[in-house]
């Protein structure tokens, strides 16, 4: 069982920063990578950026993003922090945590919402 609590959204102007953390709980041993997907109004679900928690920590961005957002981890603290930066109002939307785990689905955060103005 794993459960993930999502903080960090707000408001803030077009340009600014905001960083968004993931904490997980429970049986964190059973995580593979972590993902951070986005949801504006009448739009789908889409993915933002992954990190393993392996040695390598291989990380992966989607082409809006890279280059503004950075993905981070602190295994000591079962932590994923999303740092973005230079943001937009398209970067609008309500972002929400993944975890891929054994032996079981996905694991969803609640979610939390960014709002940036012009």
């Amino acid at each position: 069982q794993v459960q993930l609590v999502e903080s960090g959204g707000g408001l803030v102007q077009a340009g600014g920063s905001l960083r968004l953390s993931c904490a997980a709980e429970g049986r964190t041993y059973s995580i593979y990578y972590i993902s951070w997907y986005r949801q504006a109004p009448g739009k789908e679900r889409e993915f933002v950026a992954d990190i393993s928690w392996s040695r390598r920590g291989s990380i992966n961005y989607s082409g809006s993003v890279k280059g503004r957002f950075t993905i981070s981890r602190d295994n000591a603290k079962n932590t994923v922090v999303l740092q973005m930066n230079s943001l937009k109002p398209e970067d609008t939307a309500t972002y929400y945590c993944n975890a891929v785990v054994s032996g079981a689905n996905d694991i969803w955060g609640q979610g939390t919402q960014v709002t940036v103005s012009s």
